[in-house]
Protein backbone atom coordinates (compact mmCIF):
# COMPACT_ATOMS: atom_id res chain seq x y z
CA UNK A 1 0.00 0.00 0.00
CA UNK A 2 2.65 2.45 0.67
CA UNK A 3 4.36 1.75 -2.72
CA UNK A 4 0.89 2.40 -4.49
CA UNK A 5 0.54 5.59 -2.52
CA UNK A 6 4.44 6.62 -3.67
CA UNK A 7 3.88 5.58 -7.27
CA UNK A 8 1.00 7.52 -7.51
CA UNK A 9 2.67 10.79 -6.55
CA UNK A 10 5.62 10.53 -8.84
CA UNK A 11 3.03 9.77 -11.76
CA UNK A 12 1.40 13.47 -10.56
CA UNK A 13 4.83 15.09 -10.16
CA UNK A 14 5.50 13.71 -13.49
CA UNK A 15 2.44 15.22 -15.04
CA UNK A 16 2.17 18.49 -13.34
CA UNK A 17 6.36 19.11 -14.32
CA UNK A 18 5.13 18.15 -17.95
CA UNK A 19 2.14 20.80 -17.84
CA UNK A 20 4.43 23.25 -16.73
CA UNK A 21 6.77 22.59 -19.88
CA UNK A 22 3.98 22.76 -22.09
CA UNK A 23 2.60 26.05 -20.82
CA UNK A 24 6.73 27.53 -20.56
CA UNK A 25 6.93 26.63 -24.24
CA UNK A 26 3.38 27.94 -25.30
CA UNK A 27 4.38 30.95 -23.60
CA UNK A 28 7.20 30.94 -25.36
CA UNK A 29 5.51 30.90 -28.48
CA UNK A 30 3.09 33.31 -27.59
CA UNK A 31 5.57 35.98 -26.71
CA UNK A 32 7.96 35.08 -30.23
CA UNK A 33 4.35 35.34 -32.08
CA UNK A 34 3.88 38.76 -30.25
CA UNK A 35 7.48 40.00 -31.03
CA UNK A 36 7.20 39.14 -35.03
CA UNK A 37 3.93 40.68 -34.95
CA UNK A 38 5.80 44.07 -33.77
CA UNK A 39 8.33 43.65 -35.50
CA UNK A 40 6.32 43.63 -38.85
CA UNK A 41 4.16 46.40 -38.44
CA UNK A 42 7.59 48.48 -37.16
CA UNK A 43 9.02 47.65 -40.37
CA UNK A 44 5.59 48.31 -42.50
CA UNK A 45 5.48 51.58 -40.78
CA UNK A 46 9.15 52.40 -41.53
CA UNK A 47 8.82 51.10 -45.03
CA UNK A 48 5.74 53.58 -45.90
CA UNK A 49 7.94 56.48 -43.59
CA UNK A 50 10.77 55.63 -46.29
CA UNK A 51 8.50 55.72 -49.10
CA UNK A 52 7.04 58.65 -48.14
CA UNK A 53 9.82 60.54 -47.52
CA UNK A 54 12.01 58.75 -50.98
CA UNK A 55 8.34 59.66 -53.23
CA UNK A 56 9.18 63.36 -51.39
CA UNK A 57 12.46 63.81 -52.51
CA UNK A 58 11.76 62.56 -55.95
CA UNK A 59 8.82 64.95 -56.21
CA UNK A 60 11.48 67.62 -55.85
CA UNK A 61 13.32 69.10 -58.61
CA UNK A 62 17.35 69.17 -59.06
CA UNK A 63 18.51 72.48 -59.94
CA UNK A 64 21.79 73.77 -60.87
CA UNK A 65 22.64 77.59 -60.09
CA UNK A 66 24.58 80.53 -59.94
CA UNK A 67 25.11 84.48 -59.15
CA UNK A 68 24.92 87.23 -60.64
CA UNK A 69 28.55 88.86 -61.82
CA UNK A 70 29.64 92.09 -61.01
CA UNK A 71 31.64 92.97 -64.03
CA UNK A 72 33.12 96.72 -64.98
CA UNK A 73 35.06 95.13 -67.63
CA UNK A 74 34.89 96.74 -71.38
CA UNK A 75 31.85 95.72 -73.28
CA UNK A 76 32.39 93.27 -76.54
CA UNK A 77 29.37 93.46 -78.72
CA UNK A 78 29.66 90.39 -81.00
CA UNK A 79 28.11 90.88 -84.52
CA UNK A 80 27.39 90.15 -87.92
CA UNK A 81 29.35 91.49 -90.71
CA UNK A 82 29.51 91.61 -94.63
CA UNK A 83 32.57 92.14 -96.34
CA UNK A 84 32.76 94.12 -99.50
CA UNK A 85 35.62 95.52 -101.98
CA UNK A 86 37.13 98.98 -101.20
CA UNK A 87 35.83 99.43 -104.87
CA UNK A 88 33.30 97.52 -106.70
CA UNK A 89 31.94 98.18 -110.16
CA UNK A 90 29.59 96.85 -112.72
CA UNK A 91 30.94 97.02 -116.32
CA UNK A 92 27.95 97.58 -119.24
CA UNK A 93 28.85 98.71 -122.61
CA UNK A 94 28.06 102.77 -123.58
CA UNK A 95 27.70 101.54 -127.14
CA UNK A 96 25.35 98.91 -129.23
CA UNK A 97 27.30 96.26 -131.19
CA UNK A 98 28.59 93.48 -130.82
CA UNK A 99 31.20 92.05 -128.55
CA UNK A 100 34.44 91.32 -130.90
CA UNK A 101 37.02 90.22 -128.40
CA UNK A 102 37.49 89.71 -124.80
CA UNK A 103 40.99 89.69 -122.86
CA UNK A 104 40.05 89.12 -119.16
CA UNK A 105 38.89 86.61 -117.84
CA UNK A 106 37.58 86.02 -114.07
CA UNK A 107 40.55 86.04 -111.81
CA UNK A 108 42.58 88.20 -113.35
CA UNK A 109 44.14 91.50 -111.85
CA UNK A 110 43.82 94.50 -114.38
CA UNK A 111 44.85 97.92 -114.14
CA UNK A 112 43.24 101.29 -114.55
CA UNK A 113 42.84 101.74 -118.19
CA UNK A 114 43.51 98.23 -118.81
CA UNK A 115 41.86 96.51 -122.14
CA UNK A 116 38.75 94.22 -121.41
CA UNK A 117 36.81 93.72 -124.31
CA UNK A 118 36.61 95.16 -127.84
CA UNK A 119 33.15 95.64 -129.98
CA UNK A 120 32.08 95.59 -132.97
CA UNK A 121 29.82 98.93 -134.14
CA UNK A 122 28.81 98.78 -137.40
CA UNK A 123 25.66 101.61 -137.39
CA UNK A 124 27.84 103.33 -134.72
CA UNK A 125 30.44 103.49 -137.71
CA UNK A 126 28.04 104.08 -140.65
CA UNK A 127 26.51 107.05 -138.13
CA UNK A 128 29.95 108.83 -137.83
CA UNK A 129 30.20 108.59 -141.13
CA UNK A 130 27.16 110.27 -142.07
CA UNK A 131 27.58 112.91 -139.18
CA UNK A 132 30.93 113.45 -140.72
CA UNK A 133 29.52 114.12 -144.22
CA UNK A 134 26.19 116.38 -142.55
CA UNK A 135 29.54 118.77 -140.64
CA UNK A 136 31.28 118.81 -143.88
CA UNK A 137 27.87 120.32 -145.94
CA UNK A 138 27.15 122.41 -142.48
CA UNK A 139 30.91 124.16 -143.34
CA UNK A 140 30.34 124.98 -146.46
CA UNK A 141 27.22 126.30 -146.28
CA UNK A 142 28.88 128.25 -143.50
CA UNK A 143 31.42 129.46 -145.35
CA UNK A 144 29.52 130.06 -148.51
CA UNK A 145 26.98 132.18 -145.95
CA UNK A 146 30.17 134.11 -144.68
CA UNK A 147 31.13 135.33 -147.96
CA UNK A 148 27.85 136.44 -149.03
CA UNK A 149 27.07 138.13 -145.88
CA UNK A 150 30.36 139.83 -146.30
CA UNK A 151 29.35 141.32 -149.98
CA UNK A 152 26.01 142.33 -148.76
CA UNK A 153 27.71 144.32 -146.16
CA UNK A 154 29.74 146.36 -148.16
CA UNK A 155 27.04 146.63 -150.82
CA UNK A 156 24.75 148.50 -148.04
CA UNK A 157 27.50 150.38 -147.51
CA UNK A 158 26.98 152.35 -150.49
CA UNK A 159 23.21 151.73 -150.82
CA UNK A 160 23.52 149.15 -153.42
CA UNK A 161 21.25 146.73 -151.09
CA UNK A 162 18.77 147.31 -148.84
CA UNK A 163 19.25 146.75 -145.55
CA UNK A 164 16.31 144.94 -145.10
CA UNK A 165 18.62 142.63 -147.81
CA UNK A 166 21.31 142.96 -145.88
CA UNK A 167 20.16 141.67 -142.57
CA UNK A 168 18.78 138.43 -144.01
CA UNK A 169 22.03 137.50 -145.47
CA UNK A 170 23.32 138.47 -141.97
CA UNK A 171 21.03 136.01 -139.76
CA UNK A 172 21.40 133.56 -142.37
CA UNK A 173 25.17 133.51 -141.85
CA UNK A 174 24.17 133.08 -138.29
CA UNK A 175 22.08 130.29 -138.83
CA UNK A 176 24.96 128.28 -140.77
CA UNK A 177 27.34 128.73 -137.92
CA UNK A 178 24.44 127.16 -135.45
CA UNK A 179 24.28 124.45 -137.90
CA UNK A 180 27.98 124.28 -137.89
CA UNK A 181 27.73 123.37 -134.57
CA UNK A 182 25.36 121.51 -133.96
CA UNK A 183 26.74 118.73 -136.59
CA UNK A 184 30.37 119.37 -134.62
CA UNK A 185 28.34 118.07 -131.57
CA UNK A 186 26.91 115.31 -133.35
CA UNK A 187 30.07 114.48 -134.78
CA UNK A 188 31.60 114.59 -131.03
CA UNK A 189 29.06 112.28 -129.87
CA UNK A 190 29.66 109.81 -131.92
CA UNK A 191 33.02 109.88 -131.59
CA UNK A 192 32.79 109.45 -127.79
CA UNK A 193 30.75 106.19 -129.04
CA UNK A 194 33.20 104.62 -131.00
CA UNK A 195 35.90 105.35 -127.99
CA UNK A 196 33.51 102.99 -125.85
CA UNK A 197 34.05 100.25 -128.20
CA UNK A 198 37.03 99.78 -126.00
CA UNK A 199 36.03 98.51 -122.90
CA UNK A 200 38.56 99.30 -119.96
CA UNK A 201 39.28 98.87 -116.15
CA UNK A 202 38.02 101.82 -114.08
CA UNK A 203 40.28 101.01 -111.32
CA UNK A 204 43.31 98.35 -110.28
CA UNK A 205 41.17 95.51 -108.89
CA UNK A 206 40.55 91.29 -109.94
CA UNK A 207 37.77 90.57 -112.53
CA UNK A 208 35.04 88.51 -110.71
CA UNK A 209 32.03 88.33 -113.69
CA UNK A 210 32.84 87.70 -117.01
CA UNK A 211 29.02 87.53 -118.54
CA UNK A 212 29.74 87.76 -121.89
CA UNK A 213 31.61 85.80 -125.09
CA UNK A 214 32.38 86.52 -128.71
CA UNK A 215 29.26 87.34 -130.93
CA UNK A 216 27.25 88.49 -128.60
CA UNK A 217 24.50 91.18 -129.04
CA UNK A 218 25.29 94.36 -126.65
CA UNK A 219 22.49 97.16 -126.33
CA UNK A 220 23.77 100.19 -124.84
CA UNK A 221 22.90 101.41 -121.13
CA UNK A 222 22.13 99.38 -117.88
CA UNK A 223 19.22 96.78 -117.83
CA UNK A 224 18.99 93.20 -115.90
CA UNK A 225 21.75 90.44 -117.12
CA UNK A 226 23.53 92.70 -119.40
CA UNK A 227 26.69 93.40 -117.61
CA UNK A 228 29.83 92.69 -119.50
CA UNK A 229 32.12 92.17 -116.77
CA UNK A 230 32.13 92.78 -112.85
CA UNK A 231 35.60 94.67 -110.90
CA UNK A 232 36.58 94.60 -107.57
CA UNK A 233 38.96 96.47 -105.54
CA UNK A 234 40.22 93.42 -103.12
CA UNK A 235 43.38 94.88 -101.62
CA UNK A 236 41.32 97.01 -99.62
CA UNK A 237 38.31 95.51 -98.02
CA UNK A 238 35.03 97.18 -96.33
CA UNK A 239 33.40 95.58 -93.26
CA UNK A 240 29.86 96.68 -92.64
CA UNK A 241 27.70 95.87 -89.34
CA UNK A 242 24.66 97.19 -88.03
CA UNK A 243 24.38 98.35 -84.46
CA UNK A 244 21.51 98.24 -82.15
CA UNK A 245 20.37 101.56 -81.12
CA UNK A 246 21.67 100.71 -77.29
CA UNK A 247 25.26 100.79 -78.38
CA UNK A 248 24.82 103.32 -81.09
CA UNK A 249 26.27 106.05 -78.83
CA UNK A 250 29.59 104.11 -77.93
CA UNK A 251 30.22 102.95 -81.25
CA UNK A 252 32.07 105.67 -82.94
CA UNK A 253 34.72 106.34 -85.88
CA UNK A 254 37.94 105.13 -84.20
CA UNK A 255 36.68 101.93 -81.94
CA UNK A 256 38.67 99.11 -82.34
CA UNK A 257 37.27 96.01 -83.44
CA UNK A 258 38.19 92.20 -84.18
CA UNK A 259 37.38 90.43 -87.28
CA UNK A 260 36.78 86.41 -86.79
CA UNK A 261 36.59 84.59 -90.04
CA UNK A 262 34.92 80.53 -89.97
CA UNK A 263 38.16 79.75 -92.58
CA UNK A 264 40.70 81.18 -89.70
CA UNK A 265 39.37 79.49 -86.66
CA UNK A 266 41.52 80.54 -83.71
CA UNK A 267 42.67 83.78 -85.76
CA UNK A 268 41.52 87.80 -85.45
CA UNK A 269 42.16 90.51 -87.45
CA UNK A 270 42.46 94.18 -86.26
CA UNK A 271 39.98 96.50 -88.04
CA UNK A 272 39.19 99.95 -87.23
CA UNK A 273 35.88 101.68 -87.52
CA UNK A 274 36.62 104.81 -90.37
CA UNK A 275 32.64 105.98 -90.09
CA UNK A 276 29.40 105.40 -88.95
CA UNK A 277 25.96 106.05 -90.78
CA UNK A 278 25.27 109.02 -87.62
CA UNK A 279 21.66 107.90 -88.43
CA UNK A 280 19.50 105.03 -87.38
CA UNK A 281 17.64 102.70 -89.75
CA UNK A 282 14.34 103.33 -88.67
CA UNK A 283 12.97 100.12 -89.80
CA UNK A 284 15.58 97.79 -87.49
CA UNK A 285 17.02 100.54 -85.10
CA UNK A 286 20.49 100.15 -86.10
CA UNK A 287 23.01 102.23 -86.79
CA UNK A 288 25.65 100.94 -89.77
CA UNK A 289 28.97 101.18 -88.99
CA UNK A 290 31.79 100.51 -91.61
CA UNK A 291 35.09 99.08 -90.86
CA UNK A 292 38.18 98.77 -93.19
CA UNK A 293 40.62 95.85 -93.26
CA UNK A 294 43.73 95.68 -95.43
CA UNK A 295 44.05 92.93 -97.59
CA UNK A 296 47.17 92.41 -99.59
CA UNK A 297 47.56 89.06 -99.70
CA UNK A 298 43.51 88.27 -101.17
CA UNK A 299 43.11 85.93 -98.06
CA UNK A 300 39.94 87.22 -97.42
CA UNK A 301 37.22 87.82 -100.54
CA UNK A 302 34.26 90.10 -100.70
CA UNK A 303 30.90 88.93 -99.62
CA UNK A 304 31.95 86.37 -96.69
CA UNK A 305 30.41 86.75 -93.30
CA UNK A 306 32.55 87.52 -90.54
CA UNK A 307 31.94 88.27 -86.61
CA UNK A 308 32.99 91.42 -85.86
CA UNK A 309 34.01 91.64 -82.04
CA UNK A 310 33.46 95.48 -80.90
CA UNK A 311 35.50 96.43 -78.00
CA UNK A 312 33.66 98.52 -76.27
CA UNK A 313 34.59 101.01 -73.29
CA UNK A 314 33.93 99.85 -70.01
CA UNK A 315 31.41 101.32 -67.89
CA UNK A 316 29.84 101.41 -64.27
CA UNK A 317 29.72 98.10 -62.85
CA UNK A 318 26.42 96.07 -63.56
CA UNK A 319 25.06 92.66 -62.79
CA UNK A 320 25.20 90.22 -65.45
CA UNK A 321 23.40 86.74 -65.70
CA UNK A 322 23.98 84.39 -68.43
CA UNK A 323 21.37 84.59 -71.13
CA UNK A 324 19.75 80.96 -70.21
CA UNK A 325 18.45 81.74 -67.05
CA UNK A 326 15.64 84.22 -68.10
CA UNK A 327 12.18 82.78 -68.38
CA UNK A 328 9.79 84.74 -70.94
CA UNK A 329 6.65 85.26 -69.14
CA UNK A 330 3.80 87.28 -69.84
CA UNK A 331 4.66 89.19 -66.64
CA UNK A 332 7.77 90.18 -68.47
CA UNK A 333 11.52 89.00 -68.16
CA UNK A 334 11.98 86.71 -64.95
CA UNK A 335 14.25 84.56 -63.36
CA UNK A 336 13.84 81.50 -60.47
CA UNK A 337 15.89 82.15 -57.53
CA UNK A 338 16.34 79.60 -55.11
CA UNK A 339 15.14 81.24 -51.16
CA UNK A 340 16.63 79.93 -47.99
CA UNK A 341 14.03 77.59 -47.78
CA UNK A 342 15.27 75.43 -50.84
CA UNK A 343 12.04 77.04 -52.26
CA UNK A 344 11.44 78.75 -56.18
CA UNK A 345 11.00 82.53 -56.04
CA UNK A 346 10.41 84.13 -59.42
CA UNK A 347 11.72 87.35 -59.55
CA UNK A 348 10.87 90.12 -62.25
CA UNK A 349 14.01 91.90 -64.02
CA UNK A 350 15.27 94.42 -65.92
CA UNK A 351 16.91 93.62 -68.48
CA UNK A 352 19.80 96.25 -70.19
CA UNK A 353 21.90 94.91 -72.96
CA UNK A 354 22.03 91.76 -74.29
CA UNK A 355 25.95 90.79 -74.66
CA UNK A 356 24.73 87.49 -76.52
CA UNK A 357 25.82 84.87 -74.23
CA UNK A 358 24.79 87.08 -70.88
CA UNK A 359 22.79 89.82 -70.38
CA UNK A 360 22.91 93.17 -67.73
CA UNK A 361 20.23 93.32 -65.50
CA UNK A 362 19.57 96.77 -64.55
CA UNK A 363 17.04 96.01 -61.62
CA UNK A 364 15.43 92.75 -59.70
CA UNK A 365 17.96 90.93 -58.43
CA UNK A 366 21.09 91.12 -56.24
CA UNK A 367 24.50 89.66 -56.31
CA UNK A 368 23.68 87.15 -53.49
CA UNK A 369 21.15 85.57 -55.40
CA UNK A 370 20.72 81.95 -56.04
CA UNK A 371 19.44 81.66 -59.96
CA UNK A 372 18.66 78.58 -61.31
CA UNK A 373 20.29 77.43 -64.67
CA UNK A 374 17.88 76.82 -67.55
CA UNK A 375 15.07 76.45 -65.93
CA UNK A 376 11.95 74.57 -66.62
CA UNK A 377 8.62 76.57 -68.25
CA UNK A 378 6.72 75.43 -65.99
CA UNK A 379 8.41 76.60 -62.57
CA UNK A 380 6.12 77.74 -59.45
CA UNK A 381 6.63 80.15 -57.29
CA UNK A 382 6.77 78.25 -53.95
CA UNK A 383 7.81 74.75 -55.44
CA UNK A 384 10.55 72.99 -53.50
CA UNK A 385 13.97 72.60 -55.10
CA UNK A 386 17.39 70.37 -54.40
CA UNK A 387 20.34 72.23 -55.58
CA UNK A 388 22.54 69.76 -56.97
CA UNK A 389 26.36 69.75 -55.56
CA UNK A 390 29.33 69.79 -57.97
CA UNK A 391 31.01 66.48 -56.99
CA UNK A 392 34.75 67.20 -55.93
CA UNK A 393 37.56 67.46 -58.50
CA UNK A 394 39.21 64.13 -58.37
CA UNK A 395 42.87 64.31 -56.74
CA UNK A 396 46.49 62.67 -58.22
CA UNK A 397 47.77 60.50 -55.92
CA UNK A 398 51.35 60.64 -55.00
CA UNK A 399 54.33 58.72 -56.46
CA UNK A 400 55.10 56.82 -53.09
CA UNK A 401 51.63 56.00 -51.94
Amino acid sequence: MPDDTAALRGENIDRDHLRRQVRFVLGVLVVLALIFAVWGIVSRLVSRSEVKKSTAADAEMTVTTTQPELSDAGDELVLPGTVSAYNAATIYARTSGYVKQWYTDIGTHVHRGQLLAVLDTPEVDRQLNQAEADLATARANLNLSLTTNERWQRLLKTNSVSKQDADEKAGDAQAKTAAVASATAAVQRLQALERFKRVVAPFDGVVTVRNTDIGNLINAGESANTELFQIADTQHLRIYAQVPEAYADATQAGTQAELHFEEHPGEAFAANTVRTSNALDPSGRTLQVELELDNPNGQFFPGAYTEVHFKLPATVKTLRLPANTVLFRAAGLQVATVDADHRIKLKTIKQGRDFGKTIEVLDGITANDQVIVNPSDSALDGEPVRIATTPPAPTSSSAGS
